[in-house]
């Protein structure tokens, strides 16, 4: 028996060169792996790696080296076993638009080997538990519906591994927290380990149990949501500007200020690490106010998962997400 559910050591990816672009190397000795019954995040912006990790281990692609296991199973050399142990749920629904839920199901199931009376039992079963009409063809569905029949599809043959590569982009807010829900239930009810691709920090922090940090190909930080966050000591302070600090007066004004640190601006944002959020907002008002730059807005929090994407990778997770 595998002591983790996924093992991946030092993955390497290198997509060739095309006509008009460089080669592009999407993994970097990715490590990451996720012990049985839980869900992990693989957070980060598009063009992280995310996918590419996902298609590895699902042996929809092969790395250029590293190895990885999958259920105990090894990626390269026993890609059956591995197809079997696992669900995925591709970005893209790959439920037939023109058949019922039902039909898709059983087909589904027919696919992996159960009788039709099985595969009938199983698709009723399913349905029920994703609050789904099995009647109604799949193009009458809206976007949620047709994604929890998408994550039905890969539970019908009752994997180990359930693969969701961002699941709920797209969907609208009910809908991605309906979704959520029933990751949710999968994971604590019936003990499914899910691998969970992801670009939207609210859906990480609800979802994992355990979050990788996923930033040019590696991971670059792991932990609980939690106590990635509270590794976070003090406060953030954001300040949002009237005009860009284009000349760097205000980064240079708040450094100076005693029990600030971590200063990063992006455009017309600057934001702050800083002991004592509570004294450190009147400091910064003072400053500011003392040499008449203007200001729109000061907020302070408590540490969230985009001050930890910014303390390990450098910049905020919306411009990652803006530059990829």
């Amino acid at each position: 028996m595998a002591t983790h559910a996924v093992e991946a050591v030092d993955l390497v990816k290198t997509y060739p060169a095309g006509r008009k672009n460089p080669p592009l190397r999407a993994l970097d000795g990715l490590t990451v792996s996720v012990p049985e019954g839980i869900v992990l995040g693989l957070l980060g912006p598009n063009g992280a790696g995310k996918s590419t990790t996902v298609k590895i281990l699902t042996t929809l692609s092969r790395a250029d080296s590293g190895s990885a296991t999958v259920a105990g199973y090894d990626v390269n050399r026993e890609q059956d076993k591995v197809r079997h142990a696992i669900g995925y749920v591709p970005q893209k629904s790959s439920s037939d638009p023109m058949a019922t839920g039902l039909e898709n199901l059983v087909l589904s199931g027919r696919v992996y080997g159960l009788s039709r009376t099985q595969a009938v039992q199983r698709a009723r079963e399913l349905l029920g538990s994703f609050d789904l009409d099995g009647d109604r063809t799949v193009k009458t569905y809206s976007g949620g519906m047709q994604r929890k029949l998408d994550v039905a599809l890969g539970l019908v043959h009752r994997p180990r591994v359930l693969f969701l590569d961002e699941p709920t982009t797209g969907l609208d807010p009910e809908a991605r927290a309906d979704l959520w829900n029933e990751v949710l239930r999968l994971s604590g009810q019936e003990g499914l380990t899910v691998l969970l691709t992801t670009h939207y920090l609210e859906e990480a922090d609800r979802l994992a149990g355990q979050l990788a940090i996923v930033d040019h190909g590696k991971i670059v930080a792991e932990g609980t949501p939690e106590a990635l966050k509270s590794a976070l000591r003090g406060d953030s302070v954001h300040v949002e500007l009237v005009e860009p600090d284009t000349d760097g007066t205000v980064r240079a004004l708040i450094g100076q200020l005693p029990g600030i640190g971590e200063i990063v601006v992006e455009g017309n944002t600057l934001r702050a690490r800083v002991d004592r959020g509570a004294t450190a907002v009147p400091a910064v008002l003072g400053v500011l106010e003392d040499k008449a730059i203007p200001v729109v807005a000061v907020t302070v929090s408590r540490p969230s998962l985009d001050d930890v994407y910014l303390q390990h990778t450098g910049r905020s997770f919306k411009v990652a997400e803006a530059a990829a």
